[in-house]
Parts: C-alpha cells; structure tokens; sequence
C-alpha cells in the first residue's frame, strides 16, 4: 500500500480556512506569521475574516492556500510524528498546489514558495485585461471532445479573426475546463450544449488561467524561479504538465514555467499515481475538490480530506 499527499488549487478557498488549525496548535500559527511577514501583509487575518472578494483575488488566494496546506502538514508532523520522506511515496497539486507539493517535499522553503506564489497571482492578473477573457467548466465531456469544441471555436466568424480557447484542466470524471477569449469560450460553451454535453458554465475567475493568453505570465515566472533556489524534494513531484514523476530541480523549473500556459493533467496524473502502487491519497489542505474528484478518478482507491482539526486527527488514526 502506497500513500500519496495532494495539494489543492484555486477555487478550494474560503473565508475562515486555517483559523482552527491557527487556535489549536502553535506550529499552525508560525506557518501563517511567516507567510505574513513575507508578504507583508496579514494574509491570515484576511483568510480568517475575510472579505470573500479579497480572499478570491489571485494574489491573495494562491499563498493562502499554500499556507493552509503546509500549516496542516507541520500539524500532522508536530502532532503525529509523521515523516513525509519516509511514509509518502509520490506528492501532486492542482496548479498552484504544484507549488504546495513541492514545499512540502522539501524543494522550496516556506518563503519562497510564498514569494513565487505572489509573483504568479501578480503575473496571471496582468496578463489579460479583465473582461477579455474567461474559463468555463463542461460537465459530462471527456478531453478530446472538449478539444474538439475549442477547435471549432477558435475562428470569430463575426470579425474574421482567429481566438484563443484551449483545454486548461482535465480533471476527470467527465469534467473539462476550458480557457481563452470570452468569446471563443461562450462559441466552444454552444457548441458543447449543441452537443448534448450535461452542463456548460462559466467559472467565477478572474483571468484564463492555463492558456497561451497567460505567456507574459509565464516568462515573468521563469525570471522569478531562475533566481529562487530549488532544491531536489524529499520524494517525487508528479507533474501538471507531463503526469510523470520528476525529482531534478532543473526540470521542476522548467515545468513550473510551462505549467502557467499547459493544461492541468489532473486525470492522468491520478491514473499515473495508481499506476505506479498508490492506493491511498490525503488531499492536504483547504476544501475536499481533490477527494471528490479522486473517488470519480480511482475508485478503488481510499481518498480523504486533511485540512481541519478532526481531520487530522482521522488521517493520523488511519495512516
């Protein structure tokens, strides 16, 4: 029986996520100070408090999730002894949970990871004025009929001009996020509803995440991880971007870079973790997105959620 930790991405926060964890174990709160004075900004107290509409920004929501995931694992260590090198076999995050993955493996320390995810909310936001571009969810469809409705789309029959709409995630399950031009994705949305798919939505974002409209953001982060120190993580990263297991810093770079315009492998990720003798998956952090979808991506596999209190508690009993 193999064990692989999973890191949430955007979406899985809320306001109030980390407060119990901050009043109930120290080591919960250093995690959350740190993050704070490295931003120098008190991310906590949004994140407990809220505004909602703050919270949601990506700048904001990406280092808040990556605290709540590492505050959870520095809990499950203090409090259970537990040692990620020697009881996990493979870590995995949805986007930026990437960065989460491989904090808790070792690869960048807990600033860094705080700092990078900063810069990458800032360069995601910039990228695309708002209003030009959206994302949107397509229930009931698997990747290669989503590709197909994108095709489709690409072309503007109004202006004659070519528009970006691409495959951001393939989470599995029969879910597709779909990424671009507000126009391309309501045409590709049609053409999904013209072809009985079960539901076709736009997602509350606020920029095309993991599309080539992001690639201002991703040279941005490529200056910004050449400088950071990435070093060799305690077990394997399977990746976004390739769904293969990967360890050299050099490639995680690489990888990082290419993941802010790829596609989010999320449902081949998962068959490769099974592939390679997971059969159990802690999803560590905010939210249950990742469990849920696990039980549609290997049902035969025992997934649970690990970001309260009680859920530590019920992991540590467990594993």
């Amino acid at each position: 029986m193999a064990l692989a930790f999973v890191f949430p991405g955007q979406g899985s926060q809320a306001i109030g996520m980390g407060k119990d964890l901050a009043a109930a174990f120290p080591v919960a709160r250093e995690v959350f100070e740190q993050v704070d004075d490295t931003l120098r900004q008190h991310l906590s107290r949004l994140m407990f408090e809220g505004p909602a509409e703050e919270l949601t920004l990506t700048a904001n929501a990406q280092p808040a999730l990556m605290a709540v995931s590492l505050a959870v694992l520095r809990v499950l260590e203090a409090e259970g002894g537990f040692e990620l090198r020697s009881r996990v076999s493979l870590v995995a995050g949805h986007s930026l949970g990437e960065y989460s993955a491989l904090a808790a493996a070792g690869s960048f320390d807990l600033p860094t990871a705080a700092h990078l995810l900063r810069l990458r909310g800032d360069a995601m936001q910039r990228a695309v004025p708002a209003g030009v571009g959206a994302m949107a969810a397509l229930l009931g469809v698997e990747a290669e009929q989503a590709r197909g409705f994108c095709a489709a789309a690409a072309h503007d029959p109004a202006t004659e001009t070519d528009e970006v709409v691409e495959v951001a995630n393939d989470n599995g399950g029969g879910q597709v996020v779909i990424s671009g031009h507000l126009g391309a994705v309501n045409r590709a949305m049609e053409a999904a509803r013209a072809a009985g798919v079960k539901r076709a939505l736009l997602l509350p974002v606020s920029a095309p995440f993991h599309c080539s409209l992001m690639r201002s953001a991703a040279e941005a982060m490529g200056e910004a991880l050449e400088g950071a120190t990435v070093s060799t993580p305690a077990v394997p990263l399977v990746a976004n971007v390739t769904a293969t297991k990967v360890t050299d810093p050099a490639e995680i770079r690489t990888l990082l870079v290419q993941q802010v315009t790829a596609s989010v492998r999320w449902r081949e990720s998962v068959a490769a973790m099974v592939e390679m003798g997971c059969d159990r998956f802690v999803e560590i952090g905010a939210g249950k997105v990742l469990t849920g979808l696990m039980k549609r991506n290997a049902p035969d596999a025992t997934a649970m959620a690990c970001g309260t209190p009680a859920e530590i508690e019920a992991v540590l009993k467990a594993l």
